[in-house]
């Protein structure tokens, strides 16, 4: 991405108005500027949702811009609708001007820098878009830092697996640690046996040796609540011996999503300076075909000592995950919660547009339900279903990761995670698409951040900071 153009422009900029009008205020918008009222009648622009027009003026230099804003019902189908008609403008700077509250123009001025993302890792031609003066009366440095953060997000999910494997993964994490004085220390290799993380080690040992699995393990801030971060980092799933179809597999450089989501909500809490002892967890694999590759019908042990039966080599996201989620518990933080694009069942259930989420904890479920409002960031929960525990339950072993009968596998998958989070625990698992299929106001098509701006509004509640 270009930064730049996510940040806003000094409010000393001279820039051109921009009046964001409802369908029903255009009308008296322009009844005291009647060449105005004249252009937009000419040129069709009667308010609608997404609509931009630039209104010139005496000699033919633009006067002013509109953007169409336009009514409640319309604007329920959708969020960041500023940010449609920002990508209708012509390259510039403007001000904007309109009525909202504050909470709806922070929502605003924060989708207007997420439409300017591009990536452009890989083209030659730099981005260029219309550019925000920060409006009056929002924290600009807080919208910033929060697009910076779906922006790294962004950023690492859209890069192909070839140039973001685990030790690249790994590069990024550092490269953010060290940009605000977080320490990291990387376990890699064979050295996850000797320290007793035998499920990533299974599941990433048939890669080749330059992308051999390791765990990432971030810490930042000494005072405060303890907050950990698990996010699942399969840098590419080919499936393993149960080896996904071809039009499965297209989009699988994005099964580290849950990594990237976590790294983004880091960089957030950090470049606000949160409150917060943070420590992020990121088993970063990749799941290969080859020799040493892990079978269907194996019974692996993980850390905690509860063993697995394999049933599907495909189901390995919660296998990595099993590993952090058992060391990070080890330290009884006052809340764990991971990230992981684990399951279909999750996306049939609800979409790719929000973020389910599991927790037993009534105060986060409401908290996180409530952000997710205001934010603009839509979340739904659903249940850790007690009587559905016999179904990752084998026989042969203690649990058994792939269930058959393809019930409820979102919900299978996140009680299975709930198993190694610890007793006590205050845990929450979010099973994120991490992909936006088909490009939307403030969301361009590619990897995106889900859950992470919800839970950063959220966490003050949370956290009790």
């Amino acid at each position: 991405m270009t930064p730049d153009i996510m940040t806003f422009l000094p409010s000393e900029t001279e820039a051109l108005p921009l009046y964001l009008v409802e369908a029903e205020g255009l009308e008296a918008l322009l009844q005291d500027k009647p060449e105005a009222a004249a252009w937009a009648s000419a040129m069709g622009f009667t308010g609608a949702l997404g609509q931009a027009l630039v209104v010139p003026g005496e000699g033919g230099a633009p006067a002013l811009a509109l953007a169409g804003y336009g009514d409640g019902a319309a604007r329920l189908r959708g969020r960041f609708w500023l940010a449609a008609a920002a990508a209708q403008l012509p390259a510039g700077a403007y001000r904007l001007h309109s009525d909202l509250s504050h909470e709806q123009l922070e929502v605003e001025a924060l989708g207007w820098l997420l439409g300017s993302y591009t990536f452009d890792r890989y083209r030659t031609q730099p981005a260029r878009g219309a550019r925000l003066v920060a409006p009056e009366g929002i924290d600009a440095a807080r919208v910033e830092a929060i697009a910076a953060g779906e922006a790294l997000t962004r950023d690492l999910i859209n890069i192909p697996a070839e140039d973001m494997g685990p030790a690249d993964l790994e590069a990024a994490a550092r490269k953010l640690a060290e940009s605000h004085g977080a320490s990291i220390e990387v376990t890699g290799s064979e050295a996850l046996l000797e320290q007793n993380f035998p499920l990533i080690h299974t599941v990433g040992r048939a890669a080749a040796p330059d992308r051999a699995p390791r765990l990432i393990d971030i810490r930042w801030g000494d005072d405060g609540p303890a907050l950990t971060l698990v996010g699942k980092g399969v840098c590419f799933d080919t499936g393993g011996l149960n080896l996904k179809p071809g039009a499965s597999m297209g989009l699988m450089k994005k099964d580290m999503g849950g990594a990237a989501n976590v790294l983004g909500l880091a960089s957030i809490i950090m470049a606000r300076g949160l409150p917060i002892r943070l420590r992020v967890l990121i088993p970063a694999v990749e799941n290969a075909v080859a020799g040493p590759a892990f079978r269907p019908g194996d019974i692996l042990t993980a850390r905690n000592g509860l063993t697995v039966e394999i049933n599907n080599t495909d189901a390995e996201g919660r296998l990595v995950l099993a590993d952090a989620l058992a060391y990070g518990a080890e330290e009884e933080p006052d809340l764990m919660i991971s990230f992981a694009t684990l399951t279909g069942a999750a996306r049939v259930a609800v979409g790719p547009d929000l973020s389910p989420f599991f927790t037993d904890d009534i105060n986060v479920a409401h908290g996180l339900e409530a952000a997710a409002g205001v934010v603009a960031d839509p979340v739904w929960r659903l249940p850790f279903h007690e009587p559905y525990e016999t179904m990752i339950e084998p026989g042969i072993a203690d649990l058994d990761n792939a269930p058959k009968g393809g019930f409820a596998g979102a919900i299978t998958a996140a009680l299975f995670l709930r198993r190694f989070a610890g007793q006590g625990t205050r845990y929450t698992h979010f099973d994120i698409y991490g992909w936006v299929p088909s490009p939307l106001p403030g969301r361009p098509k590619g990897g995106a951040g889900m859950g992470i701006r919800a839970l950063h509004a959220a966490l003050p509640g949370l956290l009790s900071l």
